[in-house]
């Protein structure tokens, strides 16, 4: 977890720097462009610190955050808040972990990153919904294979008790 979440913070200041570099950014060009990707910055490093904040708390503080971060996205359903519940929903360990509620609330996000120029709240959208497939990929394989254990076992014990029951 604290891997991925230093990865998420490289990928946001990353994306931060770039929109201090982009042609035409900048208070000499296009101001506007500059203004949301350098607010989605923020916005992006704040929901990292914010994760990072929920991880350490107690069950029932978590609890409330997410009914917090439910309610923030039921009054407005953009981005941000979409991404902040979405990272909660993915917080492994607690009680209230849905990985597919989670991916499926990034979806749309993540799609409008293949746009031209996505900008930062959609690149991060974009990589936690591939981590988090990615998780949910991994899981149903593992349900795959523990079925398949339980079928062989099933075939080994079929087999031992047919060699009990034969006559000698």
């Amino acid at each position: 977890m604290i891997r991925i979440v230093a990865i998420l913070c490289g990928i946001s200041a990353l994306a931060g720097c770039a929109a201090f570099s982009a042609p035409g950014a900048g208070p000499g060009g296009s101001g506007a462009p500059w203004a949301r990707e350098n607010r989605e910055s923020r916005q992006v490093i704040e929901l990292i610190a914010y994760t990072q904040r929920v991880a350490a708390l107690q069950a029932d503080e978590q609890q409330r955050e997410l009914n917090a971060s439910a309610q923030m996205l039921s009054k407005d359903r953009g981005a941000y808040g979409r991404v902040r519940l979405a990272l909660l929903l993915a917080l492994p360990g607690t009680a209230f972990s849905d990985d597919a509620r989670a991916a499926n609330l990034l979806e749309s996000l993540a799609g409008a990153g293949a746009s031209e120029s996505p900008g930062p709240m959609q690149q991060f959208a974009g990589l936690l919904h591939g981590q988090i497939s990615e998780r949910l990929r991994e899981q149903r394989r593992t349900v795959q294979l523990k079925e398949q254990l339980e079928a062989l076992k099933a075939v080994e014990r079929n087999i031992m008790e047919r060699e009990q029951a034969r006559p000698r």
